[in-house]
Parts: C-alpha cells; sequence; structure tokens
C-alpha cells in the first residue's frame, strides 16, 4: 500500500499552514522513468519547510515531491513533461505513459477537492483565513563554489502577494510583514520584501479565486540560506529560528483578521 500523498490536521482556529513542496517521495512507477537523481531532486524541492507549519491549528504538509506532481502550477502543467517544466533540467527516461500522468493527476484533483472542504469549513466557522503558503527557493544555482545571486533580486523573504486583492487584504499583509522585519533573528533582521522574486504560484490564486473576501493565502519564499542546496544539509539553529519568527506574526495576523469582522 503506497503511503498517503499529504498529511492533514486540521485545527480549531482561522490560520493554515501549508507546505506544499516539502515533500520528497515519488511512487514506484514514477521512479522507475524518472532520469533525475534523488540529489537533483532535492535540490528543486523545499525540503524543511515541513517543520513550520507547526505555527498554525490547521497543518497541510505533502509528502509527494513536486516531480511526481506540483500542486502549485496549473493542472495541465501539473506534471513535467519538457525540460522547460523543470528549469532545464530532464525530468524523464522516457516520456511518461498517459496512464502515469492520469494517476499524478489524480492526487492533483484529490489535493483541491479536499482543501477545498477544509476552507469552506473554516470560511463558514470563522467567516475568514489565512494561509501561509510555506515555501523556499534556490540561491546559489550557478554552483555551490560559485557568488549566490544578487540579494538585491533575492530577499531572504519574499512575500508574494500578487494573486490577491492586495486593497482589501493590505492589513494583514501589512502587519506580517512588518512583524515578521521585527524580529530578532539570531542577533539581526531578516531581510522581507513583496513581490520581489515570487508573486504567488496556483494554490494561493486558487485560494483567492475560490474564496474571495474570505481566503487570504500569503506566498512565504525563504530564500535557502538555512541550508546547503547542493548537499541538503541544514543549519538547525537556523531552521528552529524560522520557525519562531514566523510564530512571532501570528498573534498580529489572528488581531488583524478579527479586526476585519467590525469594519469590513
Amino acid at each position: 500500500m503506497l503511503p498517503s500523498p499529504w498529511t492533514l490536521k486540521q485545527g480549531n482556529g482561522p490560520l493554515v499552514a501549508t507546505a506544499i513542496h516539502h515533500g520528497h517521495l515519488v511512487r514506484p512507477e514514477v521512479a522507475d522513468l524518472l532520469a533525475l537523481s534523488e540529489a537533483d531532486r532535492l535540490r528543486e524541492e523545499d525540503p524543511f519547510t515541513g517543520q513550520w507549519v507547526t505555527v498554525a491549528d490547521t497543518q497541510i504538509l505533502i509528502h509527494q515531491s513536486r516531480f511526481e506532481v506540483d500542486l502549485n502550477r496549473p493542472r495541465k502543467k501539473a506534471v513535467y513533461l519538457t525540460p522547460a517544466d523543470a528549469w532545464g533540467l530532464q525530468v524523464w527516461q522516457t516520456p511518461p505513459p498517459p496512464e502515469l500522468v492520469d494517476r499524478s493527476l489524480a492526487q492533483y484533483s484529490a489535493f483541491y477537492a479536499e482543501v477545498k472542504r477544509v476552507f469552506a469549513d473554516l470560511a463558514s466557522h470563522f467567516g475568514r483565513f489565512v494561509v501561509f503558503d510555506l515555501h523556499s527557493y534556490n540561491h546559489r544555482r550557478d554552483g555551490p563554489q560559485e557568488p549566490p545571486a544578487d540579494p538585491a533580486q533575492n530577499p531572504e523573504v519574499n512575500i508574494g502577494t500578487g494573486t490577491m486583492d492586495r486593497a482589501y487584504w493590505a492589513p494583514i499583509v501589512e502587519r506580517f510583514i512588518a512583524d515578521l522585519r521585527d524580529f530578532e533573528f539570531l542577533g539581526r533582521h531578516l531581510d522581507v520584501r513583496e513581490n520581489v522574486k515570487f508573486f504567488g504560484g496556483r494554490f494561493p490564486r486558487w485560494i483567492h479565486r475560490t474564496f474571495p473576501q474570505a481566503g487570504c493565502a500569503l506566498a512565504i519564499e525563504f530564500k535557502k540560506f538555512f541550508m546547503d542546496e547542493w548537499t541538503g544539509q541544514p543549519d538547525q539553529l537556523q531552521l528552529e529560528a524560522i520557525q519562531q519568527a514566523l510564530q512571532s506574526t501570528v498573534p498580529g495576523v489572528l488581531d488583524t483578521l478579527e479586526d476585519y469582522g467590525s469594519s469590513r
């Protein structure tokens, strides 16, 4: 029996945290056809982001690799079929058969059906909810011995808000960013900026279209300064500090969300 593609812990508050690119597992039929090594896959996945979902009452942790099905892409692009779909990487030894692709897309459909149920419950119970859509991104693509990408265009934390009604959700966005910047992160402050590197993918776009005035999804991308993206080795101290930084934003986000009931 195959393991479940994800773990859902449904809580009693209006805050959700997701790590939809955390996973590394692939079905045996997918593994048999992949051209990529595990190390190459891991480099483009978001390892360790699953540790941070504990900041929310409702937690969604994906175990399947984005190289099996990418839940943050439109359905027709959710299985990487060409190198252009996957940062120029040759994903497959031979093109995957349609039946394999269909089985992967069945997981995609099941995921969106499940989260729609969860978010509809939250909207019904609380009126509105906030999703921390947690990701990480590479900044040393030229190689382990090469200089990192320009920090001016690669903030330590990129907050993607390009899929939302920014004016409507401005109080939550701005409170979250302010609190994350204010957190004392191992003796300094994080470089947190909005819509510099990423604007948000299919998942937050779907949330904002499906729950336009109920769901606020913050696409939160941490640069992989907390790990060696070539070896996959994490810095546990920084991983824990990131979790604490995210936790520090929760009271302000929840307070601001509560204000929507009386002001909007």
